[in-house]
C-alpha cells in the first residue's frame, strides 16, 4: 500500500470515527460531567487505562483522534511505550445509559511492551506477530542504516522471497533431522521472513488470519 493510499484509508476510518462519536448517547449531565472510561488496545484487548473523561476530551479525540484522559480536571493527552507516543484511538462506545465509555486504542511505539497498566505488560503472545510487522513497516518506512530489515527491503521482493525459501528449506531439515529447539528457532526465522516478505508486499498478518477465517469449517 502506497503512502497516498494509506493516507486516503487513515482519513475514510477517521470519518467513520467521527460520525460513530455524534450518533453516541453519552451523559455528561451527572458526576460533574464526566463518565468513566476504560482504554482498552484493540490488538491485545489489554487494559491500558482506567480513568474518567468529560465532553472536551471526546471532542478533542473526535478531532485529533488519540485518546485524552481527565487528569486533575484536564483533558491530558494519553501517551505509551518507551517512546511516548500518543495512543490513537481506533472506536469508541458507550454503555447502555451513556455512563460510561470503553476506548479502542492502538498504542504506537512499544516493541518490548513497555506499555503497561498495573504491573502486567500490554503485549500477548499471538498479537506480538502484529506488533512486530508494525515494527518492520517502520524500518521499511525510515529504513535505518545497519538494520538487517533494512538490508532485505533495500534488495527487494526477489531477495526476500530467496530468504523465505532458504528459512523454509532449514525449517524442514531441522523438522526431520534436528532438535525441537532448533526447529523452533528455523520456524522463528521463516515468520519473520515471512512477514517481511508480506510487508514487502502490502498484506497484513491479519489478512492471513482473515483468509484462514474464511476457508475454516467446523
Amino acid at each position: 500500500m502506497g503512502c497516498s493510499q494509506l493516507s486516503v484509508v487513515l482519513s475514510l476510518n477517521f470519518l467513520i470515527f467521527a460520525a460513530k462519536i455524534k450518533d453516541m448517547n453519552i451523559d455528561f449531565s451527572k458526576n460533574s460531567g464526566q463518565v468513566q472510561a476504560v482504554v482498552q488496545d484493540g490488538r491485545t484487548l489489554k487494559i491500558l487505562r482506567v480513568g474518567f473523561v468529560d465532553a472536551d476530551c471526546v471532542a478533542r479525540m473526535e478531532s485529533e483522534q488519540n485518546v485524552y484522559l481527565l487528569n486533575g480536571g484536564r483533558p491530558e493527552l494519553l501517551t505509551s511505550g518507551e517512546y511516548n507516543k500518543p495512543v490513537a484511538v481506533s472506536a469508541l462506545t458507550a454503555n447502555a445509559d451513556g455512563t460510561a465509555v470503553v476506548i479502542k486504542a492502538t498504542p504506537d511505539g512499544s516493541t518490548t511492551g513497555a506499555d503497561s497498566f498495573m504491573g502486567e505488560k500490554n503485549i500477548a503472545d499471538l498479537a506480538f506477530l502484529s506488533y512486530l510487522q508494525d515494527f518492520i513497516e517502520r524500518r521499511k518506512r525510515e529504513m535505518p542504516e545497519g538494520s538487517y530489515t533494512t538490508k532485505l527491503f533495500t534488495k527487494g521482493v526477489n531477495k526476500i522471497s530467496q530468504k523465505v525459501g532458504e528459512e523454509a528449506v532449514e525449517t524442514i531439515i531441522e523438522a526431520t533431522n534436528g532438535t525441537q529447539e532448533q526447529f523452533l528457532y528455523e520456524s522463528a526465522d521463516l515468520i519473520y521472513h515471512l512477514i517481511v516478505l508480506l510487508t514487502e508486499k502490502g498484506i497484513r498478518i491479519e489478512d492471513l488470519a482473515r483468509e484462514l477465517k474464511a476457508r475454516h469449517k467446523e
